[in-house]
């Protein structure tokens, strides 16, 4: 590890920020001085507009994407590098365009979750809907999470590593609680196959898509788009 990247990596820790932020922050600044050859210490401006242009019209990375990369050299030249930039003008963000999203019908939810053929993943993605839950919220809830006497559930580092509580429903409870009475899960209320761990996202992703596949909804069917209907 180079120590540009140490120091990148001690200012995100220091700043808190989530693992996989920094995961990604770090690959796209090494993506970045990989197209020039060169240590980003040598890079300026100018280099990132052209880097901004040969991501949006060579490459023709969505703008969330270009997004992420353009965070990553902000925090680099701002924190790390201490550049003495205006970064509005020197590493301009692209507009996001607003899109309505596509959105899942009580009944579609329904007729996939009826779909999923595990009990555990099942419960996993009924958590998502009814709850709001993102899927790493949902497959790193223990039991005492599931507080029965408020109705709700206690969501620990959540994004932006925030604790909250969100409302349990009392059909979700009856769902976990048969769920409960079946498995016995101790430490993790979803617990995956190596112990002592939770399930992994990419788990619950497969299932999912082994799920639409039987459905045919021609919808994104996902944990996020999951989550996203139990806002409608």
């Amino acid at each position: 590890m180079t120590s540009l990247r140490q120091r990148m990596v001690e200012d995100m820790q220091i700043r808190n920020l989530a693992v996989g932020t920094q995961q990604v922050y770090v690959r796209q600044v090494s993506l970045f001085a990989r197209h020039f050859h060169k240590s980003p210490e040598l890079l300026g401006p100018e280099q990132i507009r052209s880097y901004q242009i040969h991501l949006t019209n060579e490459k023709k990375l969505d703008t969330n994407t270009i997004i992420v990369a353009m965070s990553a050299l902000r925090f680099l030249y701002k924190i790390t590098l201490k550049r003495n930039w205006s970064l509005d003008e020197a590493i301009p963000a692209p507009k996001k365009p607003r899109k309505l999203p596509v959105i899942l019908s009580p009944e579609e939810v329904l007729h996939f979750l009826n779909c999923v053929a595990s009990r555990k993943h099942r419960a996993i993605l009924t958590t998502c809907y009814a709850a709001g839950l993102r899927i790493a919220e949902a497959i790193a809830l223990t039991p005492p999470a599931i507080d029965s006497q408020r109705m709700v559930i206690r969501v620990e580092q959540g994004k932006g590593r925030n604790d909250r509580y969100v409302m349990l429903s009392p059909k979700l409870l009856e769902i976990l609680r048969a769920w409960w009475r079946v498995e016995k899960p101790k430490d993790w209320l979803f617990p995956g196959d190596l112990p002592g761990g939770h399930i992994t996202p990419e788990a619950v992703r497969w299932e999912c898509r082994k799920a639409r596949r039987i459905c045919q909804i021609p919808k994104p069917l996902t944990p996020h788009s999951l989550r996203k209907a139990s806002a409608y």
